[in-house]
């Protein structure tokens, strides 16, 4: 089944740029490896490549690269992803989406829990979003 077909919410309510990223990345990898969990998986990697989620929804990253450890390590690698969080992100960066997510007590904490706390921001507002 073409990407276009069956994109997520949160790719829907993105720019253009990242819905074409996905669904591209999608396509081939479902005539790589067939439709299922590991083709949506490689094409979140691509996307998480060059955008990050924001909210309810996914926004150019300011560099490209590998999002979290997992991204950096590849498939066999045991780190946790990050969710759509730019976790290799400055601290700056990380303060000002916390900023954007209107998220309580940024200023004091660490680049890891900075990183937590934007996770559970974008959670509740993907479910506030599908609720709608």
């Amino acid at each position: 089944m073409p990407a276009k077909d069956d994109m997520p919410s949160t790719l829907k309510r993105s720019p253009k740029k990242a819905q074409e990223t996905y669904a591209k990345t999608h396509d081939h990898a479902v005539e790589e490896y067939g439709e299922g969990e590991r083709a949506h998986r490689t094409a979140f990697a691509s996307l998480k490549h060059s955008f990050e989620k924001t909210g309810d929804h996914w926004e150019p990253k300011e560099q490209k690269g590998p999002s979290d450890a997992k991204a950096a390590g590849g498939r066999d690698t045991k780190a946790k992803t990050a969710g759509g969080v730019d976790a290799n992100a400055s601290k700056k960066h990380l303060l000002e989406q916390a900023k954007k997510l209107d998220i309580t007590g940024r200023s004091r904490m660490t680049k890891d829990e900075l990183v937590e706390a934007i996770q559970k921001a974008n959670a509740r507002s993907t479910r506030k979003a599908r609720g709608k």
